[in-house]
């Protein structure tokens, strides 16, 4: 992985010195204003965290590196007589911050094909747990299995100079995610294929050899795998995935340990598991109105009903957003041209007609528009991968690509640890009342 590795070394040598420089200067002016409700509220939108790989606009959506995701799937290398973008072009663009060439894209292919084998300590730590445990359950916990192969972990107990950490996450780094689409695959075949395993594919790219390895072949498969793990990858810092990975890393935690902290946030409800909550709610409808295809009348007479209940619409809405989530068009573009007459993928575009003006109507949703969970269950259904509580688990490998392109970045310019200030209930009441006596 040399000369990749040496042009991340460059940039980042440069953005560190600029770094610097802008901390010398202006290191003391104000960002923003931090309200009170704010602090109770979640932290909604304070800005206080530096991430390199992308930046989430709330009109324009995600751009990585300044490039939005119909750019990246024009710009970015493909696989042979493929369509879609490959994620490792993505990867290299994120950490190098420039549009690889295919030879770029192919190196780092092979470089994580020849680091994918996973010990076999790991696969027994999977086979400990019952079957029935949660897939982002095993996947976790095999992430925090094999922390035993961290060079990071190693060189600092030996003890390193901090101008080297970067080097050893770096390496981490390429491993993990070379092993993550094996380790996801093994739990996938264990879970839900009676434990009938499938060996990796090495000539294979990282998304066609991962969906190989789950036990799809189909070409229209691959491409969507592609998709998919470019368009998850990222989403700036600020999720809670990639919060969690930048967080535990800034204690100087190693890649595995990060990443693992990034994925049991992933797993939550409100983050990375609503994917898998979009395609149930779809099918509790068709199973309550006792229709594969529902009509808009009757989907919207649904969603007002869910909404009665006290119930959210999974799917709809996003804590930055305030348009149509960009990672939704992509997919619908490919169900245009890959499935436009499946039912399912139907119903989610009769959603999505009917849902913004219903919900904008409540007066109480300041976005009313779908994010990527609303569309990317029913493309994984088309094509056979009907186990829901996997979906996650697809998301968390290709978010490993931002979160963990982000922790090398942060090692390189020497992040420090992440503390931010609390204060009680008590000390805001008492600031309330002195405030109020001064402008009185």
């Amino acid at each position: 992985m040399g000369y990749v590795k040496d042009s991340f070394r460059a940039k980042a040598d440069e953005q560190a010195k600029e770094i610097k420089n802008i901390i010398a200067q202006h290191g003391e002016k104000v960002l923003d204003q931090v309200t009170i409700a704010q602090a109770y509220q979640g932290m909604r939108g304070i800005p206080g965290l530096i991430t390199e790989t992308s930046l989430l606009d709330s009109n324009e959506g995600i751009r990585f590196r300044g490039f939005s995701i119909p750019e990246l799937r024009e710009k970015l290398p493909h696989a042979e007589g493929g369509n879609e973008p490959l994620p490792e072009g993505l990867f290299y663009l994120m950490l190098v911050g420039e549009v690889p060439t295919q030879e770029d894209v192919e190196h780092i292919s092979a470089t994580w094909a020849r680091r994918s084998h996973v010990p076999n300590h790991v696969f027994d730590t999977i086979e400990a747990l019952p079957a029935s445990t949660h897939p982002m359950t095993q996947f976790s916990i095999a992430v925090l299995a094999l922390q035993t192969e961290s060079k990071f972990a190693k060189a600092y107990n030996e003890g390193i100079s901090k101008k080297e950490y970067w080097d050893y996450v770096y390496e981490d780094t390429m491993t993990l995610i070379a092993r993550l689409p094996r380790i996801a695959a093994y739990i996938y075949r264990r879970k839900y294929k009676n434990g009938e395993h499938i060996q990796p594919d090495g000539m294979l790219d990282w998304s066609a050899n991962f969906a190989h390895m789950l036990g799809f072949d189909n070409e229209g498969f691959r491409e969507l795998m592609r998709l998919y793990l470019t368009i998850h990858a990222d989403h700036e810092g600020g999720n809670v995935s990639a919060h969690a990975t930048h967080l535990v890393g800034s204690a100087l935690s190693d890649p595995y340990l990060s990443f693992a902290a990034g994925m049991t946030g992933l797993a939550g409800p409100l983050h990375g598991l609503a994917n898998q909550e979009v395609i149930r709610w779809i099918e509790e409808m068709q199973q309550e109105l006792k229709t594969e295809q529902p009509s808009k009348e009757q989907i919207a007479d649904y969603i007002k009903k869910t909404l009665t209940e006290g119930k959210v619409v999974p799917g709809y809405g996003h804590a930055v957003l305030r348009k149509t989530d960009p990672r939704f068009t992509a997919q619908m573009e490919f169900a245009k041209k890959h499935c436009p007459n499946d039912p399912v993928v139907q119903t989610v575009w009769n959603v999505y007609e009917v849902a913004p003006p219903i919900l904008e109507g409540t007066g109480k949703i300041k976005n009313p528009w779908p994010n990527v969970d609303a569309h990317s269950g029913a493309l994984l259904k088309h094509y056979g991968l009907v186990e829901e509580d996997f979906y996650t688990v697809l998301f968390g490998v290709s978010r490993a690509l931002g979160v963990l392109a982000s922790l090398c970045w942060d090692r390189a310019l020497g992040f420090a640890i992440e503390r931010p200030k609390s204060m009680t209930t008590e000390w805001i009441k008492k600031f309330v009342e002195k405030s109020e006596t001064v402008a009185g």
